[in-house]
């Protein structure tokens, strides 16, 4: 199995992409190893010592390093955890929730805010190895939260208001700002 790499606008998260799908429906983030209790992959690159975060995404899996840490020890590491993964057969994520948002009683404001961030950002800022979950939308306010590369992420602040906020703003007039969901 041949696993490429990518560098990603965070300088401390690594794209990481295998031949194989990784999520076939939405995506998983994990902050720490007991977050990562429903997925044998994760706790399997916690398994290695320096990594901070995971995020796994459809066909990727980017990989949040400590601080401290060099990219140059980890990468082998890691690229070894995922060889063994995926040549033990053992599911990526057990039956459970996943982080994308599906609600059957959207207003039409909201449906269309969820239709713009699927079709237009969602591929953006995956390819960049992250995602972007919509949380609510309330008194003109879109909260919305930015996932693996993209948390934390020094320009993900501008991605939000900048490139996310002003298109929905375009699309969607009673949009008026755009905030990251605490």
């Amino acid at each position: 199995m041949f696993i490429q790499t990518e560098a990603t606008p965070n300088p401390s998260t690594l794209k990481f992409i295998p031949e194989q799908t990784v999520m076939a429906q939405g995506t998983a983030n994990f902050n720490d190893k007991d977050a990562a209790a429903r997925s044998p992959l994760a706790q399997r690159l916690f398994g290695v010592d320096g990594v901070d975060s995971i995020f796994l995404g459809s066909d990727f899996i980017t990989v949040t390093k400590q601080e401290d840490k060099d990219w140059q020890v980890l990468k082998p590491m890691i690229l070894e955890a995922l060889m063994n993964h995926f040549s033990s057969g053992e599911a990526i994520v057990q039956d459970g929730e996943n982080t994308a948002e599906q609600s059957g009683d959207d207003n039409e404001i909201v449906t269309q805010i969820k239709e713009l961030l699927e079709t237009r950002v969602r591929p953006a800022v995956a390819q960049d190895g992250g995602d972007i979950i919509f949380h609510k939308f309330e008194d003109g306010i879109v909260y919305l939260t930015m996932m693996g590369a993209c948390s934390g992420c020094p320009s993900s602040s501008a991605t939000l208001k900048h490139g996310i906020e002003n298109m929905l703003r375009y699309y969607v007039p009673e949009v008026l700002e755009v905030r990251e969901a605490i």
